[in-house]
């Protein structure tokens, strides 16, 4: 799979992968990881698990591009395999958090009326769409990487791009909904906004950082894979660690900076003057 010569062969690499910047990746992904795991223990914010499980496939994924730099140019397809599907699925599981997160803030601030989609359809919402575009984005990257013809490289790549557009469409609309709401919480704050002690507006901020990230990898997945394996972007390695890695990297570190569990994990509870009565009937109990 490594003889470009073919016209029929799809080629893994057309360069020798890095094997320190895959390494310096493992190593930055594999910390952020574990302060996730230790967090998410901690605080027991269950609904972060996907995004941690985003965070492993991060770190695998750059060990996957790690054991295949010493087999260049006879490149074998396990190592492949790994880099190319958890690296292509890492960041529709971080989207699913953080589409929760949203959820969870618009009923913690007790401002139902000011999001375009309701509390409870919210998650359930972009979390379905994140579901539809992972499965596409998956079953195109299988496809792409058990290719035995040409055109099996271009059906992997067109689901995949069909894919990531439909995570673009998704996240487009959140990031829209994000706003709209950030608008409406600042124009004119509820009472719980109002009396609330942990920094919220600060946690719209990590969302619009982290979402901006994500939607600029998007894009530059879609435009790797529409220009195909011959194009551009998959020719030179440096555009994956610097419109892939590092973005994503940075979306990891974001949340270890500012864990969403300051404001809307278990123990933001306590420290809201006004409750809901879910609230007070859990805090009786």
């Amino acid at each position: 799979m490594a003889d470009s010569d073919s016209a029929t062969t799809f080629v893994f690499y057309r360069y020798k992968p890095s094997m320190v910047a895959a390494v310096i990746f493992i190593i930055l992904f594999a910390i952020s990881t574990l302060v996730h795991i230790v967090m998410l223990i901690r605080k027991r914010t269950w609904y972060f698990i996907p995004f941690v499980i985003g965070c492993l496939f991060e770190t695998v994924g750059y060990i996957g591009r790690a054991l295949s730099s010493p087999e260049y140019p006879n490149f074998t397809t396990k190592p492949y395999i790994i880099q190319s599907v958890l690296l292509l699925l890492g960041p529709t599981l971080y989207a699913a958090s953080i589409y929760m997160i949203l959820g969870r803030l618009v009923v913690h601030l007790d401002a139902d009326s000011y999001s375009l989609i309701k509390p409870k359809w919210l998650t359930k919402f972009f979390v379905l769409g994140d579901l539809i575009s992972f499965f596409a984005q998956g079953g195109g990257g299988g496809i792409l990487t058990q290719a035995k013809s040409l055109d099996d490289v271009r059906r992997g790549e067109n689901i995949i791009v069909g894919g990531l557009a439909i995570q673009i469409l998704f996240f487009g609309f959140f990031m829209i909904v994000t706003l709209v709401f950030h608008r409406r919480i600042s124009g004119r704050p509820t009472r719980t906004a109002l009396t609330l002690n942990t920094p919220w507006r600060k946690l719209i901020i990590v969302l619009y950082v982290s979402s901006s990230l994500i939607m600029v990898r998007s894009i530059y997945r879609v435009a790797e894979y529409v220009m195909g394996s011959a194009g551009e972007l998959q020719a030179k390695e440096v555009y994956l660690y610097v419109l892939d890695a590092l973005p994503m990297f940075v979306v990891a570190l974001s949340y270890n900076v500012f864990h969403p569990s300051r404001v809307v994990g278990r123990e933001s509870k306590d420290q809201v003057m006004s409750v809901t009565s879910l609230e007070v009937l859990g805090e009786t109990r």
